[in-house]
């Protein structure tokens, strides 16, 4: 809102200063200022009126030091963390933009999905909250509205060089460019290509999955294409709300992430850097920016509260939307791919409860008796019952978190 005001106050009057929101690191700058206000100033008030409705957590006793002194602690923080998105986003972002009006429309879709799941564990006191298809059908049902808008929608591009082995049947213009003494042409086109980590040509075509099949396979890449964006909204979903489960983790990993994708976002959507890594420019995506900038600060300064010992708890209110919008966010930029490496944190510790769960499941089968890979699951509970703490463990998972970050963004430039 604050974009419009200011870009109609630029075109019609000479005021000093006005051209700065036209710029995205400016914009960018706001939104995490803004953001932090909102989660850290703002943010005890919330903390006080839901202690006031008795939104307190209901704890098990898994036999954890200090767990149960958690218990009564205020949850469903992750309200703090959706203003702390929301608001900076609609005050500072080009909501024409379609980027940033998926990315709004998927804090408020997994934020209400986390928040019935919250609802139904606090005030109907069912511990179990939101059964668990129901979740998945809306993770479901976010992912195909994130595949069919990325591949239909007429504003979603991304620009490819043209030459003779790769002429398109785009009716969009092609543009001669030039890169030192090199000139090619290009054009911005609808595609299924995304960028592929440590490659030497750095892309993937979702439709050559099918490849197998033979001539005309090019007709089922968006089949392809919709069950990978599915697969990966609520894998990583699922991991953010898994890691959720000690004071900070999921919280500080979830800005590591954010401040990740940001940069990516940035580079994406600038051509000079993006042709000089050899990766896509994504017209437009640039956007994101203040979106990732939002994102960041309402993490940051959720953390501010939710650091050991916690004052409040995010619960699935927040813990489903940050996964949501982490997906969501790393395919729009054509990343995601890359989500193995910078979500790490996140697949380790689901892949820790899955497999303590199948192996659980096969040695009860074969032996008569259900054997154990950890001590307990997912694999920050391990570590607390080795008798590290908390505060430790959410550190050394932190360090973990930007080598992982680190990494991604030197995939980049390998080729």
């Amino acid at each position: 809102m604050l974009y419009y005001l200011f870009d109609y106050l630029r075109e019609h009057y000479d005021f000093p200063g006005l051209r700065l929101f036209q710029y995205i690191t400016f914009r960018t700058s706001l939104a995490i200022i803004i953001s932090l206000i909102i989660t850290t100033v703002f943010g005890h008030n919330i903390i006080s009126y839901l202690r006031k409705m008795q939104v307190g957590e209901t704890v098990r006793n898994l036999g954890l030091e200090g767990q149960m002194q958690k218990q009564g602690t205020p949850t469903m923080g992750g309200i703090m963390i959706l203003l702390g998105i929301l608001v900076p986003t609609l005050l500072l972002a080009n909501l024409s933009n379609i980027y940033v009006i998926l990315m709004i429309v998927t804090t408020v879709w997994m934020g209400a999905v986390g928040f019935l799941d919250d609802y139904i564990k606090v005030f109907k006191k069912n511990k179990e909250g939101l059964a668990g298809r129901f979740k998945i059908v809306g993770q479901v049902g976010l992912g195909l509205i994130i595949g069919y808008t990325m591949y239909f929608h007429p504003n979603i591009v991304a620009r490819q060089k043209v030459d003779e082995a790769n002429i398109t049947k785009s009716k969009a213009p092609m543009v001669l460019r030039q890169k030192g003494e090199t000139y090619y042409y290009t054009q911005d086109i609808k595609t299924t290509i995304t960028n592929v980590p440590f490659y030497k040509n750095n892309e993937f075509d979702y439709a050559k999955v099918l490849k197998f099949i033979g001539p005309g396979y090019e007709k089922y890449a968006f089949l392809v294409f919709m069950v990978f964006v599915v697969v990966i909204i609520t894998a990583v979903s699922n991991g953010a709300n898994i890691t959720d489960g000690i004071d900070g983790l999921a919280t500080g990993t979830s800005a590591i992430i954010g401040i990740t994708l940001g940069i990516l976002a940035y580079v994406s959507g600038n051509t000079v850097i993006a042709d000089y890594l050899n990766i896509m420019y994504i017209p437009n995506s640039g956007e994101l920016m203040i979106f990732a900038g939002a994102f960041v600060g309402a993490c940051v300064g959720f953390l501010w509260y939710n650091s050991y010992p916690a004052q409040v708890f995010m619960g699935d209110t927040g813990s489903l939307a940050i996964g949501g919008i982490i997906a969501a966010f790393a395919i729009m930029i054509r990343k995601e791919l890359l989500i193995p490496i910078l979500c790490g944190v996140f697949l380790v510790e689901i892949l820790s409860v899955m497999l303590q769960v199948s192996y659980f499941k096969y040695t009860k089968k074969r032996f008569g008796e259900g054997r154990r890979i950890l001590l307990m699951s997912p694999l920050h509970h391990h570590y607390q019952k080795k008798g590290y703490h908390e505060a430790k463990i959410v550190v050394r998972f932190w360090v973990i978190g930007i080598l992982l970050a680190i990494i991604t963004i030197i995939t980049l430039k390998v080729r």
